[in-house]
């Protein structure tokens, strides 16, 4: 008999996305015209076409791989050196951050990352999620036992939940018990919240006092505007020791249909066997990779080095200014129709407070039903999401100028 994995059976009831995607199903179905006129402002996908510099560099790749000299069967599965190093001194060593090429693991997304780390890292980890938070960094947890059951608001046993209120502008802070193992993501999503440094190294002395490991997810790092705010953990002192970070293409270069992304795992990192020896991560993040991933494609990580080039780089601007400009248009929407909205300045999305008398589904329905506009309810994000919402900012200008005008229309 084969016995399948009971910790699948913890999960709630559908992923978010997927719950989201079956009621717009349901909705357009029902509702054929209003259908025709659906702006989905939920799932944070990007809308523009890929920069054309990474046009121009998929299009030499693909003619490469149909000459024999110049063709690429199976390539180095923590990514290709030209990459590597492309991103260590543009990404880091360009500001000052001691990151070396081979530190560097490229990989298809960050969401995949972020849950196949938990494969170099112990069951015996106290895991501290902020709250509201990804959906993948709970789950993915779940899904390897490290957690109890859910109670009836949908919180895990066994995890640490860290607080993301309005209080404490959505940036949750160290907690009085031990962790072993954070999750930060900062520019946040959902809520847009970006940690300041001295938030980051409180986290970072936190870290280091109780030798847990930050994993921290700077997807949306790109779109940080305001100076002072850190756009890597390796901004803070100390957290070469502490502190894995995650980085996407996805969002800055339009990479979420093609697919490329990468994981810094520093050398100084350590963590402690069952014996209570430490050892490095590195070498295992190494030994995972070349056993269970056999690499982005060529083509890809050619693309993705294009976005380092001169046009490349100013392409990528153009992409981040049309939707962080969508998102002003959307803040200035949300606080026209008298809701409380946080986010739009530092991240793609604004975090808006339901009408009182509202859940966040109930908003979701309403929003669907009346402005014919998806949103993300907050309480798929855990707990402390409940009473707010999550709109993308991307979109074409037209439709966040429109979605704006609907929301000011609703009748709460």
């Amino acid at each position: 008999m084969a016995f399948l994995n009971d910790n699948y059976l913890k999960l709630k009831a559908g992923y978010l996305f997927p719950e989201i995607g079956r009621r717009v199903k349901a909705f357009t179905e029902a509702n054929p015209d209003a259908a025709k006129r659906l702006i989905r402002c939920g799932i944070g996908d990007v809308t523009e076409p890929l920069p054309p510099a990474v046009i121009a560099a998929l299009h030499k790749a693909v003619d490469e791989m149909g000459e024999r000299s110049t063709f690429r069967g199976y390539g180095p599965e923590q990514g290709h050196d030209f990459l590597r190093a492309a991103i260590a001194q543009n990404d880091y060593r360009a500001h000052g951050l001691d990151v070396a090429d081979d530190e560097i693991f490229v990989s298809d997304g960050s969401k995949c990352d972020c849950g196949a780390i938990l494969d170099i890292l112990g069951d015996r980890n106290v895991v501290a999620i902020s709250d509201p938070v990804y959906p993948v960094y709970v789950d993915t947890n779940v899904m390897v036992g490290h957690t109890g059951d859910a109670d009836a608001n949908g919180a895990y046993a066994g995890l640490v939940y860290l607080p993301c209120t309005a209080q404490n502008g959505f940036i949750p802070e160290p907690p009085k018990e031990h962790a072993d193992v954070i999750y930060l993501c900062s520019p946040n999503n959902p809520t847009g919240a970006a940690a300041t440094r001295a938030q980051l190294e409180a986290w970072v002395s936190y870290a280091l006092a109780h030798k847990a490991v930050i994993l921290f997810d700077a997807a949306y790092e790109a779109y940080i505007s305001e100076p002072g705010i850190p756009h890597s953990i390796y901004e803070i002192p100390g957290a070469r020791e502490c502190a894995i970070e995650f980085r996407s293409f996805s969002k800055n270069g339009g990479f979420t249909g093609t697919r490329c992304a990468f994981t810094v795992v520093p050398k100084t990192l350590h963590a402690t066997t069952a014996g209570g020896e430490s050892k490095p991560l590195h070498p295992l993040w190494n030994r995972r990779m070349s056993t269970k991933f056999n690499g982005v494609s060529y083509i890809v990580q050619r693309a993705a080095e294009a976005l380092y080039s001169p046009e490349g780089k100013q392409q990528v601007r153009g992409l981040i200014e049309h939707y962080m400009g969508n998102a002003k248009v959307l803040v200035a929407g949300a606080k026209a129709a008298g809701l409380t909205v946080f986010g739009g300045v530092n991240a793609p999305y604004i975090w808006v407070g339901t009408p009182a008398g509202h859940t966040s589904w109930q908003a979701f329905d309403k929003i669907l039903g009346e402005a014919n506009v998806v949103i993300t309810p907050g309480s798929g994000f855990g707990s402390k999401g409940e009473g707010w919402f999550r709109v993308s900012a991307f979109n074409s200008r037209a439709n966040a100028e429109e979605v704006a005008r609907r929301i000011q229309a609703l009748k709460w």
